[in-house]
């Protein structure tokens, strides 16, 4: 059942994710090595960011790990990890820049990162739950079972696709932000352009991975009726 015809739909996912990591790990090594003329720290340009947003209710915390940055809404803390917060590299500055601009969205109340922090507990469970759900309906001929596996399983997709804006948003914010306090030349914010759109693969990828996944079960298991 699991090495059917579909299987290749999994496999597909995987190369997209894995060629899209892959591809932005090789991006940001390779503009690490340039460093920002001013020489500021993505330490620096995140408290620079936040205090011309006016934002004063958000921690930069250093945290372990490679390309590991993110903001937390709840606990209002933006991790920057050991490979950019104490950098001077262009890659490091557009990095921290991006995750500022998802701590601007959330003090202006942007919608789609709203639905996302909406979704995420949901999510968590619906991803653990789908597939027990999907098998036990298909072994015990419980149609209505496998239906709210796969429903389950369709909110993760709708997950990955809320995120999608909100990650292409946080990267525009963030160049425009760079450009306008000046922060970086223009060749500069040519790189950082690069690095973002690499990162951005990743998420693109991710939910493409994910449509393949939830298809496959579609074909699989769609259209079941209980006996």
């Amino acid at each position: 059942m699991w090495f059917d015809q579909t299987y290749f739909l999994i496999i597909i996912g995987a190369l997209l994710s894995m060629a899209a990591s892959s591809y932005v790990q090789s991006t940001f090594a390779k503009y690490s090595e340039i460093q920002n003329e001013k020489g500021l720290t993505g330490d620096d340009v995140a408290r620079l960011i936040l205090n011309d947003a006016d934002i004063h209710d958000v921690q930069v915390r250093r945290m372990q790990g490679s390309l590991t940055d993110n903001y937390n809404p709840r606990e209002k803390m933006l991790n920057l990890s050991e490979s950019v917060g104490p950098s001077t590299s262009v890659a490091a500055i557009g990095v921290a820049a991006h995750e500022c601009g998802h701590a601007i969205q959330d003090d202006v109340a942007f919608f789609p990162l709203n639905m996302r922090n909406f979704l995420a507990p949901v999510v968590n469970i619906s991803a653990n739950l789908s597939i027990p759900l999907i098998l036990g309906g298909f072994f015990f001929s419980i149609g209505s079972l496998v239906n709210i596996g796969i429903l389950c399983f369709g909110l993760v997709l709708l997950f990955q696709l809320v995120t999608l804006p909100v990650e292409l948003d946080a990267s525009n914010r963030a160049i425009k932000i760079l450009r306008a306090n000046g922060m970086l030349t223009e060749d500069e914010l040519g790189i950082v352009k690069k690095v973002l759109t690499a990162a951005a693969l990743t998420y693109i990828a991710s939910a493409l991975a994910t449509f393949l996944q939830f298809y496959r079960l579609i074909l699989l298991f769609g259209n079941r009726r209980d006996d």
